[in-house]
């Protein structure tokens, strides 16, 4: 189910020159001992890119000729679309209606067929499933399958080898390919860190299973942490169990307030599904973290208008 250190060492061997290295910056005004892993400076705009390239560049040479399929709140599909024009691969991506603009027009510029006639991430996801057994076709999960977790597991790479002392690290959750991925490397290699989990209070598929102990299907109403919604299956609840010492909700007010903190303090453009770490911290949610902490900024696709809004909202900054 998770990758092994290995993996994720073959798997930042073959991002090498294709992703950049984010930088881990200083964010004292979150508390002392504070770092933001800031992945939406990264390709394409978020940590995705490092899963859906290490998957498509293992692909058996009958899977490169056929394409792949994948389903995709957005980051995932950009991800995929950008490695598939990469390797020269056919990419078709499942999108919902309600995806931002720029994470779908993105992902139309990168060359990828779009399918974004589904209401909702869950009902996207089934359609793409359905269409690559269909159509015999290799189906790109954007939450699970070894090898995208170890790509996404590079992110905890990097952190080890800029702070080697970490003690904690906050990570946002939709599906569970991010903090699998990362959990898989630093149980191994930093058993000791503790491993926090945030969703929004509209994206709570996660905390909502934990908390129950069984898989638990949750509403799915509109959010500013678009990449977090939808459902989680019995492998990403599986992963869950594995990875996450501690999840955390917050609120969209907070994730909005956030987002406009990330402007005015880092200067930085950042989506709801990134911003919800920081908000979490805000918050002051994380009441008994061992530092240092690091808690990852996953992504910056942001449509305009939703960005002005709530910089706006936060004080009139860089709308």
């Amino acid at each position: 189910m998770l990758p092994s250190p290995a993996e994720i060492l073959a798997a930042s061997d073959r991002l090498r020159g294709i992703i950049v290295r984010t930088p881990l910056v200083p964010a004292p005004a979150l508390g002392d001992g504070v770092w933001l892993k800031m992945e939406q400076l990264q390709r394409t705009g978020s940590f995705k890119l490092r899963g859906a390239y290490n998957v498509l560049a293992t692909l058996r040479d009958d899977e490169r000729v056929g394409g792949v399929v994948a389903s995709s709140a957005g980051n995932h599909g950009l991800g995929v679309a950008y490695a598939a024009r990469a390797l020269g691969i056919r990419a078709r991506l499942f999108v919902p209606s309600t995806a931002p603009g720029v994470k779908r027009d993105g992902i139309v510029a990168l060359g990828a067929e779009v399918d974004a006639g589904y209401a909702d991430y869950d009902a996207a996801h089934h359609a793409a499933e359905a269409f690559a057994h269909e159509r015999g076709r290799r189906f790109v999960n954007p939450c699970a399958g070894e090898a995208l977790l170890a790509g996404q597991g590079t992110v905890a790479l990097e952190i080890l080898d800029d702070l080697p002392n970490v003690g904690t690290v906050v990570v946002p959750v939709g599906g569970g390919g991010l903090v699998g991925g990362m959990a898989a490397l630093l149980r191994a290699r930093a058993p000791g860190v503790h491993i926090v989990g945030v969703q929004s209070e509209r994206t709570d598929a996660m905390a909502r299973s934990l908390a129950a102990g069984r898989r638990v299907d949750v509403e799915v109403p509109p959010t500013l942490a678009d990449g977090l919604a939808g459902q989680i299956d019995d492998e990403g609840f599986a992963i869950g169990r594995v990875a996450i010492d501690e999840m955390l909700t917050v609120t969209e007010a907070q994730i909005a307030e956030a987002i406009g903190w990330l402007a005015e303090a880092h200067d930085s453009r950042v989506e709801g599904s990134g911003a919800v770490t920081v908000a979490a911290l805000r918050a002051g949610s994380l009441v008994s973290a061992r530092g240092p902490v690091v808690a990852i900024v996953s992504g910056g696709n942001i449509d305009d208008a939703r960005w002005a809004q709530c910089t706006v909202s936060a004080g009139g900054i860089r709308a």
